[in-house]
Order: C-alpha cells, then structure tokens, then sequence
C-alpha cells in the first residue's frame, strides 16, 4: 500500500524541530508515526501525546495496531502534545518503597538519638521492624522482576506526590510511633500469641499478594500492551486481591505493633484501593462486557 502523508500541528507548548509533516505506511504500526515524530524533535516518544485532529482520540503507541486502523488517511491532521519531563513508573516504584524501606531500620536503630532514650527496643518493635521490611524488600523485588507496566512513563513532577504516600505514612508516621518507648508495642510482658497471630496473617497476606502479581503478569506479554481477565485464587472473590492480601498483611502489623499509626495508614491506603478497585471492575466490564464475570465486591468480600 502506497505511503500517506499526516500533518502534524504542535499543541500546547512549542515542541522545536517538530516537522510539519511526516509520511509513513498505513500498513505499520502507530509505533512508527511517534518514532517519526521523535526523531525529528529529539524528544522521548514517551514524552510525546498524539491525537487525531478531527475528534481528538489518543493514538496508542501500540505495536499491534496499525495506522490504517485508526482511522488516519492521506492528508490526515494529528496534534501532538510536549507531556514534559517524563520518568519511569518502575523508576517511581522503586523510589516510593525505597523511602519506608530505609527509614524503618533509620528509626529503629536510631532509638537513642531521636527518642533520646536508653531504652533497648522491645521483642515487639523488632519484630516490626522486620515485618515492614520484609514487606517493602518484597515489593522492590516485585517491581524489578515481576511487574509489567501497561504505561512506561509518568510526568517527572509527579514522583514527589507519589512517593509522599509511602515516605511520610508508612514511613516516618509509622516507624516514628511503633518504636517509640511509649509505643504500645515497647511493653516488656508481650502477648505472643496474638503478635505470633499477627505474623501468620502478615504471612499469608505476603504470599497471597506475590501470586497475585504473579498472576497478574502473565497477562501481559513483554513489551505490550495486552489485557486480559485474571484468573484463579482469589480472583473468583474479588476483582483486585492483591488489594485484598494487601491490607491483610499489615493487619498482621497491627496485630503485632498494636499502633495507631499502622491503622491509620490501612484506612488512607484501604480508601485509596478501593477507588482503583472500582476503577478496574468498570474497566473490566467495558473491556470484555461478553466474557468477564462482573464482580459485585472488588477489594474485601462481604464488606465492599
């Protein structure tokens, strides 16, 4: 099929160096119409927006769709749009766990000069210390090995607000409080079998939410974009259990450190779950109307 030419027309900002037109085949993919525009302006194609002129729709950078498909013939006007300074989203999940990760064991070992106190941590406050850890460990690990990113970049600015959630409250606010010498969990005749309780729940929590993500990820083929209806346990209850395991295993932590700050942080996060919960169950009855099996809870079954 003979080649088309796309006007390009600049929205927003002024991109330099962005051509007035380009000319591709309509029998390749969309990838090709922002690789042509990256070139020529030396920006990301991640950094790029591309609609169609006439109605506005996103084109997709999509391997698997090809210009033809979109709808685009010769002559055809497409806008593209400088998003700005642009940065990974593994880059930003690796910073946002990074900041609990460390401060934990910061707090912890920092006892005397922040508490100013001589008091040797209790069984109870190294035992949470090492929950949250391991949790955060976990979820670096999840975000280089397993996850699989259906957008590769976000606006730069945005990792500040991003990462707030995670540094200040499951951060700072809660390693502040569980080791503190006036920390319910500082007291020094522990009731073990409810913080061993607390451990096991944690655990279960933990591996529910790896297989999860595990599940999750052979959705998606490497490098695409592909969705799918997820599959297995817990997905029969729920349409997002890894939320589900989530909140799970820091009931566990609050089992163990018994503060106030662990239970403030499951209900910010459990709200915030909740919208992407709803968001994905709306999603999923667009996507596959035929085939999904609509789910009436999305995070907790029974409750919401």
């Amino acid at each position: 099929m003979a080649s088309i030419t796309l006007v390009v027309r600049p929205r927003g900002r002024p991109i330099k160096n962005l051509p007035e037109s380009i000319t591709v085949n309509p029998d390749e993919s969309v990838t090709q119409v922002f690789t042509k525009i990256a070139d020529a302006s030396k920006f990301s194609i991640h950094r790029l927006r591309v609609t169609k002129g006439s109605d506005g729709t996103p084109l997709s950078n999509n391997r698997d769709i090809t210009v033809q498909q979109t709808g685009l013939r010769n002559k055809s006007a497409i806008d593209v749009k400088d998003l700005g300074p642009q940065i990974s989203w593994r880059t930003v999940f690796i910073v946002e766990y990074l900041g609990p990760l460390l401060i934990h064991p910061l707090v912890y070992y920092g006892r005397s000069l922040i508490y100013r106190s001589s008091a040797p941590p209790s069984y109870l406050q190294t035992l949470t210390m090492l929950l949250c850890v391991i949790h955060f460990a976990k979820r670096e690990f999840e975000t280089i090995f397993i996850h699989r990113f259906s957008a590769a970049t976000m606006p730069a600015r945005n990792i500040f607000k991003n990462s707030a959630h995670y540094w200040f409250l499951s951060g700072l606010n809660l390693a502040y409080w569980s080791y503190a010498p006036s920390s319910p969990a500082a007291r020094s005749s522990p009731n073990l079998l409810i913080a061993y309780l607390g451990v096991a729940i944690f655990a279960i929590g933990e591996l529910g939410n790896f297989y999860t993500h595990v599940v999750l990820k052979n959705l998606r083929r490497p490098g695409s974009q592909d969705r799918g209806i997820p599959q297995g346990f817990g997905f029969r209850l729920v349409t997002c259990p890894n939320y589900m395991f989530e909140i799970i295993s820091w009931i566990g932590v609050a089992l163990v450190n018994f503060s106030l700050s662990t239970v403030l942080f499951i209900a910010i996060s459990g709200l915030q779950m909740v919208a992407w919960a709803k968001k994905k169950e709306r999603r999923y009855r667009k996507e596959f109307p035929e085939t999904y099996k609509k789910k009436r809870f999305v995070i907790l079954p029974g409750i919401i």
